[in-house]
């Protein structure tokens, strides 16, 4: 029994042992996309815009025992469950003759590890993400090949870097090299792909009923529910209650939101895009939320999360910071903005912080889900300052179902390229593969 279904809705259930038959609980096949006693392993990956300031984001020795640096301290309580790596370089979001436009290239090579091709036209290039490189070949296991998520709207069009097309700018997920696989910023529309799976035209009438009359999901799968109930046991039954509670909690604050969005006095920084929340950090958690329920109900394996688009200029009016982002990495040496630029490195910081804690708070198997992935954390800009692409800012966290040994800093050969790092996660994912990008092996002492 895998799911609750109603009218347009289909409610994914987490693990209920009870609710198993005994062939499943001998291990015979899966319930909710986890095989008993074996979780998938799940992949996500998490970009920060602009670079970092990479005198308070680096480490600058090894050892469990080292202090974490300034930008990275909202890290501390999970010091044990990630790796930072450095060394590593994406040499084709460098120049390459195609002269300025560092910002464009490194959001598009991010994933795919490819030299964009300079154009703001319609004749964009780039290359497969490896996020879509792992889709194609085991998203069908789940509902949803991948998920894509952002706080900032997914471009197309447009001269967004120095004679770049937006296109660039705004996506770090690539289906194929001249198709970005665009992104989600509207929770509503993310709560929906995740729940709202039935036949596409019950699920618009169903979700058109619902809306109209404020009615919850859960409303049209109630009487399903009550059957299930009926068949746990204690421990399960007061899961699944737990687990339909928090659904419907995350239900009303998606509600909430909305309606707050319509007043711009709500609004903290820059007016929201419609249907996002007004504060910033409220999207960043509820999209990180949503982003651990598709894990949590194994939807999907694969996600991507851009914090916000490549040369975001977005203010911080909540850290007292009202200049735009990428205007302070362009500081010149000036201390007051690189201050401001560390402040912006802790926030986010603190956001993947918030991911790693929801994924950490939940049990499966002997471990946690946070054990059962691997979610890379950074960008492909070293210096915001600089425009640099060696030695860039990559933490990877998560215990990837056993396979790595977090809680450390890994020094890399300088120049190293990234997208060994990522024929290395492919192959922790089961995604055989000899080369990916410009990869020139895997890497040893993850």
């Amino acid at each position: 029994r895998t799911l609750l279904r109603g009218l347009g809705v289909a409610v994914a259930l987490p693990w209920l042992e009870s609710a198993l038959p005994a062939r499943l609980l001998r291990g015979a096949s899966a319930c909710a996309g986890v095989v008993a006693g074996t979780p998938p392993t799940r992949l996500a990956f998490v970009f920060i815009p602009n670079g970092v300031d990479p005198g308070a984001w680096m480490p600058t020795c090894d050892g469990r025992d080292a202090r974490l640096p300034p930008s990275l301290s909202p890290l501390e309580p999970f010091r044990e469950r990630f790796s930072v790596l450095q060394g590593l370089a994406h040499r084709n979001a460098q120049a390459l003759g195609d002269g300025p436009g560092d910002h464009a290239r490194s959001a598009a090579c991010f994933l795919t590890g490819a030299h964009p091709v300079k154009t703001a036209g319609r004749d964009i290039a780039a290359g497969v993400s490896v996020d879509q490189f792992a889709a194609q070949r085991i998203g069908r296991r789940t509902a949803l090949a991948s998920l894509e998520l952002g706080c900032e709207p997914a471009l197309q069009s447009g001269d967004c870097d120095s004679g770049y097309s937006c296109a660039y700018s705004a996506n770090i997920s690539w289906r194929t090299p001249v198709q970005p696989n665009l992104k989600e910023i509207r929770p509503r529309e993310v709560f929906e792909r995740l729940f709202g799976m039935g036949p596409a035209g019950e699920s618009a009438a169903a979700r058109a009923q619902r809306l109209a009359a404020r009615q919850s999901i859960l409303d049209f799968v109630r009487d399903d529910a009550h059957r299930l109930e009926r068949r746990l046991g204690g421990s399960d039954r007061q899961r699944l209650d737990e687990y339909l509670d928090g659904v419907r909690a995350l239900e009303r604050r998606i509600e909430s939101i909305e309606r707050a969005a319509m007043d711009p006095a709500e609004s903290i920084g820059e007016p929201p895009a419609p249907g996002t929340p007004a504060d910033y950090r409220d999207h960043v958690r509820l999209m990180n939320e949503l982003l651990v329920l598709a894990f949590r109900l194994d939807r999907t394996r694969i996600a991507s999360f851009m914090l916000a688009n490549e040369g975001s200029n977005r203010s911080f009016p909540f850290l007292e910071i009202p200049e735009g982002h990428h205007h302070l990495t362009h500081h010149g040496g000036n201390e007051a903005m690189v201050e401001k630029v560390r402040r912006i490195n802790r926030f986010q910081s603190e956001m993947f912080a918030d991911l790693l804690q929801r994924m950490d708070a939940v049990k499966e198997g002997e471990g946690t889900l946070l054990d059962h992935s691997m979610v890379l954390f950074g960008s492909a800009i070293a210096d915001g300052n600089r425009h640099n692409h060696d030695d860039l800012p990559i933490l990877l966290a998560g215990g990837g179902g056993g396979t790595l040994d977090p809680g450390r800093r890994v020094a890399f050969d300088s120049g190293t390229p990234l997208c060994n790092l990522f024929l290395s996660m492919l192959d922790r994912m089961g995604v055989e593969a000899d080369r990916f990008g410009d990869s020139t092996g895997h890497l040893s002492r993850l």
